[in-house]
């Protein structure tokens, strides 16, 4: 089962593909859009040509699990997926990744524009990464 993960920004959204088994992470790159209706569309686009069975959205809630506005804008997108597939679209608590693939970036020496290029991307794959952990637990 292949899995997509997505971490969806204001201008870029990191997207991360499962291998066909659904066991690692293979694939991540960035869409650069801002428009949440194109941005639905490119994302199912991709969806069906890696053959993704499911799509898994990050969710940014606060620290302390409420839902604040970048939650919401995640679960409007939601609603643009499940909307435009039959795939299921899982909400995941994301909290924390963004940190995350900043400290893998600076401990591999990335900065600047590449580290703004890459750093969704690395996201996308550490929600990928928690979401298929849980799946063998």
């Amino acid at each position: 089962m292949r899995v997509m993960a997505v971490d969806y920004g204001d201008q870029r959204t990191g997207v991360a593909v499962s291998d066909a088994t659904g066991t690692l992470a293979g694939e991540a790159f960035v869409i650069n859009e801002w428009n949440a209706e194109r941005l639905a569309d490119r994302l199912i686009e991709v969806c069906e040509s890696r053959g993704a069975e499911r799509i898994v959205l990050g969710n940014p809630l606060n620290m302390d699990g409420s839902a604040g506005p970048r939650s919401e804008k995640s679960g409007a997108l939601r609603d643009l997926l499940a909307q435009r597939t039959d795939r299921p679209v899982i909400l995941w608590d994301e909290r924390r990744t963004t940190v995350e693939a900043h400290n893998i970036l600076t401990a591999n020496d990335r900065r600047g524009r590449r580290r703004k290029e890459t750093v969704d991307a690395v996201a996308a794959t550490l929600i990928l990464e928690g979401y298929l952990g849980s799946l063998k637990r």
